[in-house]
């Protein structure tokens, strides 16, 4: 009887985080294959940074595993969007310009 001998088992390292080329290279080091779902490009990819894997670090599988990992964030799963300055910016003096100034005519209505 022929037994085949187990692969070895071999924690995934964490990726988020890193560029492209260094995740590669960190799973490259542990026996594991990465692929991106999200870019079909990713053997060309150098400078864009991991946001997401799967399986999660730690976690232990056969070495020759495949690893996923995305570089954009999806749907409703955080990022902080884009920061653009509000215009016209919120005037200034805090609390005290909220209110409506004692004798004022005009009141200040709120464009919320």
């Amino acid at each position: 009887m022929h037994i085949t001998p187990k692969t070895p088992e071999v924690r995934v390292p964490r990726l988020v985080g890193l560029m492209a080329m260094d995740a590669r290279e960190a799973a490259r080091s542990q026996g594991l294959f990465l692929n991106s779902p999200d870019r079909p490009d990713f053997h060309l990819a150098v400078v864009d940074y991991v946001v997401r894997q799967y399986p999660q670090p730690g976690a232990e599988v056969p070495r020759d595993s495949m690893v996923y990992v995305w570089f954009e964030f999806g749907e409703g799963e955080g990022g902080g969007g884009v920061r653009e300055p509000r215009i016209p910016r919120p005037p200034t003096g805090g609390l005290q310009r909220e209110l409506d100034q004692p004798g004022d005519p005009y009141a200040v209505i709120s464009s919320a």
